[in-house]
């Protein structure tokens, strides 16, 4: 889509309660890091030109995303800005006003880098919405079950247009029972996200610039609107291991019942986890305690497990795979490799 649409991935939160070693966003869903699951949704609904905001331990960030820059992401590479004090989401997208004002007169995705589940199509989706409705800002939000913990939108009841947003702390007893709340993630027109940034300020509780106050902003004197994602799980994250074993869990039924509708025969999914890249043939079973990840490919045929690993290997058609670890290997058509056979 050119330099008229951009992105800003908000990544440089610390998440104490994850106990990691690693920032928060490269906390991997399924093998994968949860920054890499943004980034390739984000390209995915043609935005090429991605601006990273890091900060907690951003050197690993930085040499993970100098990584990707030399591999898939190598014809339009991700840059990366520093956050030295964290404030804020409002002040982590100040922090980006350099790479906002070479896009002047365009629109910015802002979202969050541990968000594994906003999709290509969600992020498309608002944008046309955006776009159709010359709005100053979107906001996307999701219904769910239990809202508690997140910003709920308020609607007016007259309209059922954006009235405000309210955070778990300060929202009332009413308000507290409504089930749409706010993603995180926001469709902007550049120049009037830079009109406001100015006039965000920290006085809070916390003494932080929050960009939800720039929705208020824009609010008060032009187009502002919400749009529903239709998935739910578009708005999850997760802050420490336990949500991120839910997210897990998540990933992988939706993972393996994609290939089910594909026609891959799964007949018992007890340790099959296969991750979101991984590609399988028709015809193809995969058997209990299976774990296939990263690049992997499997041709038509082929039966892989039980008891099996494939990580980033190529598995030509009418293989069998019986107690078998492949590692950046080739595997050839046709071939049948002994049982507890390593190759790397």
């Amino acid at each position: 889509m050119g330099e008229r649409y951009c992105a800003v991935v908000l990544a440089a939160g610390e998440g104490k309660r994850m106990k990691a070693d690693r920032p928060k966003v490269l906390c991997e869903v399924l093998f994968k890091p949860m920054l890499r699951w943004v980034l390739d949704a984000v390209q995915a609904a043609g935005i090429q030109d991605i601006c990273c905001v890091t900060g907690h331990r951003h050197e690993q960030l930085e040499a993970y995303l100098a990584k990707i820059n030399a591999g898939s992401f190598a014809a339009h590479p991700v840059r990366c800005v520093l956050q030295r004090e964290r404030r804020g989401t409002g002040h982590a997208v100040m922090t980006a006003r350099a790479f906002l004002e070479k896009h002047r007169g365009g629109q910015v995705l802002v979202l969050n880098g541990d968000a594994p589940f906003m999709s290509a199509e969600t992020i498309s989706d608002a944008r046309q919405m955006h776009d159709a409705s010359h709005n100053a800002a979107t906001v996307v939000s999701a219904k769910v079950e239990n809202p508690t913990g997140y910003g709920r939108i308020v609607r007016d009841p007259a309209t059922q247009l954006l009235s405000a947003i309210v955070e778990q702390k300060d929202a009332s007893s009413e308000e507290q029972k409504i089930n749409e709340i706010n993603s995180g993630s926001y469709w902007f027109a550049v120049d009037d996200l830079l009109s406001v940034l100015d006039d965000i300020t920290s006085d809070n509780a916390q003494g932080e610039y929050y960009l939800t106050d720039a929705i208020a902003l824009l609010h008060r004197s032009r187009q502002v609107s919400v749009f529903p994602a239709k998935d739910s799980a578009a708005v999850l994250g997760a802050n420490d291991c336990i949500q991120l074993y839910q997210l897990n869990q998540i990933a992988r039924e939706r993972v393996l019942h994609r290939h089910m509708a594909e026609g891959i025969a799964i007949p018992c999914t007890d340790g099959v986890i296969i991750g979101p890249d991984v590609k399988i043939g028709a015809y193809s079973c995969i058997l209990p305690g299976s774990i296939l990840q990263g690049t992997t490919s499997v041709g038509q045929d082929c039966t892989i497990g039980p008891n099996t690993i494939l990580q980033n290997a190529y598995v030509e058609d009418h293989v069998l795979l019986n107690s078998v670890q492949v590692y950046n290997k080739k595997v050839a058509e046709g071939e049948i490799l002994e049982p507890y056979s390593v190759l790397r």
